[in-house]
């Protein structure tokens, strides 16, 4: 919605107010004393150098401010050429529909933007990124593939080998089986090549993957849509709120966040940071202070503010689990108090790094906090992307976001095909 503006200029002082007479002054004084009778002679040659140096200094402002005008009365080239009329602007987030919902996806993003600074590089493409995120769970898969079906006939053997080459790479069981068994129809007894094999295992991954690739929505029709982040310290809770935020704040989205890692100085003073990039009011407390109480804080300040959304930090303590769940249930249950239906949105961030224990995770937040969504973190050359396809098999969990670097535009919406292609070295 525009905004207008008016500006008032006030002017202060009387504007009727004459000047006062001069007083009359005696004739003798108007008389020119001579100054060498009343000022040493030393004294009035510095003087008169003095006068002469102000009125060459004067003669050069004023050649100076006739150049001034000159150049500003003469058009510069830019304002002699025709002007182009301005692009079309697409609009940066698409209306709520008539349930009040907005899709956070790529179209979240569709703002212009200025003309882009020529950089040393030009920085690669999200899916060459997806690729180096997932090259080492690629690599070993396709290394150990290759030396399993070269020059075999695929037996019980090779796709019990091919079997225990999908679990170790975190694929699950489930999925290890789907692969052995599509491979095995129509190809039982025959020789397959490692291309064959991958292009099979990137279609079977996609088929695990495709249920729960889907779009965040956000129901606008509450206000604000809160948006609690759950998941164990060190799995990029922070980073991914606040490049969460820089997202639908580019969309037009009035964001709040709520620092409730009350346990962890760094946490704070990291999203503070986050705030300030984005442009998103921070509600804070002591350290140590009830996170519980922070949370019923920042939904009554968003809610006062008209925020459309607040996202709201956790601790991730699991080696006290038992005082974590007590934490977060009351998180839960005080929001519920505010509105029934929040939190609306409980995201858990997933560290690919972390290989099975993400499963153990996805368990523990998904009993306490309700998890309905997941945001996979740190897709980098260390990761053990696979859990992912496991955890998608166990718990048909919505994977809204993947992550694949620190920098703000590193969160992408989740594409089933796309990690499907890069986990096995394909396309």
């Amino acid at each position: 919605m525009a905004l207008g503006f008016i500006k008032k200029v006030f002017s202060f002082g009387r504007q009727d107010e004459q000047p006062a007479a001069p007083l009359p002054v005696p004739e003798e004084s108007l008389s020119t004393p001579d100054i060498n009778a009343v000022v040493p002679p030393s004294v009035a040659e510095a003087v008169g150098n003095a006068d002469i140096a102000v009125e060459e200094h004067q003669a050069e402002l004023t050649a100076e401010d006739e150049s001034a005008a000159e150049a500003v009365a003469a058009p510069s080239p830019a304002e002699q050429a025709p002007l182009d009329p301005p692009p079309a602007q697409p609009d940066s987030i698409p209306s709520p529909r008539g349930d009040g919902k907005v899709t956070v996806g790529k179209a979240v993003e569709q703002k212009a933007e200025p003309a882009p600074v020529a950089e040393p590089a030009a920085r690669q493409g999200w899916f060459q990124r997806l690729r180096q995120g997932l090259a080492r769970t690629s690599r070993e898969l396709t290394g150990n593939i290759a030396g399993i079906v070269t020059k075999r006939k695929l037996d019980e053997d090779t796709l019990q080998e091919l079997e225990d080459v999908l679990l170790r790479a975190d694929l699950g069981m489930e999925t290890a089986i789907r692969i052995t068994d599509a491979l095995s129809s129509g190809r039982y007894g025959r020789d397959v090549s490692e291309g064959e094999v991958r292009t099979v295992m990137a279609q079977e991954i996609g088929k695990v993957l495709q249920p729960v690739a889907l779009p965040l929505e956000l129901d606008l029709a509450h206000k604000p849509h809160v948006i609690l982040v759950v998941g164990v310290n060190g799995t990029g809770k922070t980073t991914t709120i606040g490049k969460l935020a820089a997202k639908l704040t580019a969309g037009g989205l009035s964001v709040m966040l709520a620092a409730g890692d009350t346990f962890r100085a760094a946490a704070i003073e990291q999203l503070k940071i986050w705030g300030e990039r984005t442009g998103s009011p921070v509600i804070a407390t002591k350290l140590g202070a009830d996170a519980a109480g922070l949370a019923y804080d920042a939904f009554e300040k968003a809610k006062a503010a008209g925020s459309d959304v607040l996202i709201i930090d956790t601790a991730g303590r699991l080696q006290n689990k038992a005082e974590l769940m007590a934490e977060l249930e009351k998180i839960v249950r005080v929001l519920g108090k505010l509105d029934p239906d929040a939190p609306h949105t409980v995201l858990q961030t997933v560290d690919a790094t972390t290989g099975q224990n993400a499963m153990n995770q996805v368990e523990i937040f998904r009993n306490v906090a309700g998890v309905n969504g997941l945001v996979m973190t740190k897709l980098d050359g260390t990761a053990r992307g696979g859990i992912l396809v496991a955890i998608a098999a166990k718990y048909r969990l919505p994977v809204y976001f993947v992550g694949v670097g620190e920098q703000v535009d590193d969160l992408e919406p989740f594409s089933a095909g796309e990690f499907a292609k890069a986990i096995a070295g394909v396309g």
